[in-house]
């Protein structure tokens, strides 16, 4: 079995009570069978065993919510379930989260999710270029297993991976020529699979390697053509699954303060903010540090899994998609907190835009549909 991860992913301690919000609430937690039968074991020996019971919808295998809360999440933000039985007694998805694991046939990948604010953190403020730690064991395990899968385009995949990677992680170039490099990279590779020339692909990945890739992609954009995208874009949100509703009232602030009032408000705001950014060489050193981490992110997490929908583009489409949406979602603070805006606030903003877009199966459905 091989496996891969962040270097920074053993370094992960949850902040339980201290941390600024909370992964109980806001969405749905699916139990694993496992767990669903040995809590039908406890719920007739002690009284919290009958609340456990009347907990659980059985039927749909989760905890039950109220007002948006697993029933056993207390006011102090706190699981009464881990407290009365002990962390072996979590669930998969408690006991895991926000610990993440993609498996391929021979191969997991474990990686920390963005929606989680320590594991956001830890992510954004990695200065150095993220390292994927690899190894293999020789002990058989269980592992997932698919008889469909491509393997010879996964293995492609897993290439070009890497070449995307030391693109993004090339500093001497700015993160948006960077992601346009990758996302022509992947256009480059989606038409070769759509036109049935799957051996091309070599070529394509080769070409990234050696910095020959033809860009088909205009070098710049102008503050018109950002904002007529982001217009554009910003009808995606209002189709999604709203899991927060904090997330609603700050997608209209956002829509009410950038876009609302035509162009040439939000070329001066895009100017203003972009003079912020430039004032000082930590500023802007650290932006092009987030966009690379939150890149690196989306990718490592998403792209290998084209070879399951052959949508090889739309994983990096969802990429750049995600890095441009939470700057622009930066710029907004900006507006608000003016010179006081933090890493913080980048860190927040990161991890809000995560919870809603990526714990939704329906928001990644929308989304991806929308980006193809």
């Amino acid at each position: 079995m091989r496996y891969s991860k962040p270097h920074y992913y053993d370094h992960f301690k949850c902040l339980a009570g201290k941390c600024p919000d909370t992964c109980c609430a806001g969405w749905q937690i699916c139990i694993d069978e496992e767990s669903l039968a040995q809590y039908k074991k406890r719920s007739s020996e002690t009284a919290f065993g009958n609340r456990l019971f009347h907990s659980i919808d059985w039927e749909e295998g989760t905890f039950y919510q109220y007002a948006g809360r697993c029933a056993f999440l207390n006011e102090h933000d706190l699981c009464d379930l881990q407290a009365q039985l002990g962390e072996t007694a979590l669930c998969d998805t408690c006991r895991m989260y926000p610990r993440h694991v993609e498996e391929f046939d021979g191969l997991r990948e474990l990686s920390l999710s963005l929606s989680c604010p320590e594991a956001a953190r830890m992510i954004l403020t990695c200065e150095e270029p993220l390292q994927l730690l690899q190894w293999e064991t020789l002990e058989e395990e269980e592992s997932f297993e698919d008889d469909e899968m491509d393997y010879l385009l996964f293995t492609r995949l897993e290439d070009a991976r890497e070449v995307i990677i030391s693109i993004l992680q090339n500093r001497n170039l700015d993160i948006e020529e960077r992601m346009k490099q990758v996302l022509e990279l992947a256009e480059e590779m989606q038409r070769c699979m759509d036109e049935n020339r799957d051996f091309d692909m070599d070529d394509v990945i080769e070409a990234g390697r050696s910095g020959i890739l033809k860009a088909r992609l205009s070098a710049e954009v102008s503050h018109a053509e950002r904002y007529s995208d982001f217009c554009r874009e910003f009808e995606v949100f209002r189709r999604m699954e709203l899991l927060r509703p904090e997330w609603g009232r700050t997608l209209e602030c956002v829509w009410d303060a950038l876009y609302a009032d035509g162009f040439e408000k939000y070329e001066k705001i895009c100017r203003q903010f972009h003079d912020f950014c430039e004032a000082s060489e930590r500023n802007h050193i650290r932006r092009q540090e987030i966009g690379e981490q939150l890149m690196m992110f989306f990718v490592y997490t998403y792209f290998c899994g084209a070879v399951y929908d052959d949508e090889i583009a739309v994983k990096i489409r969802l990429a750049v998609f995600s890095v441009r949406w939470i700057q622009e979602l930066v710029m907004y603070r900006y507006l608000e907190n003016g010179e006081r805006l933090s890493m913080d606030d980048v860190i927040e903003l990161s991890w809000r835009y995560a919870r809603e877009v990526e714990h939704s199966d329906m928001n990644l459905e929308i989304l991806e549909e929308w980006l193809m």
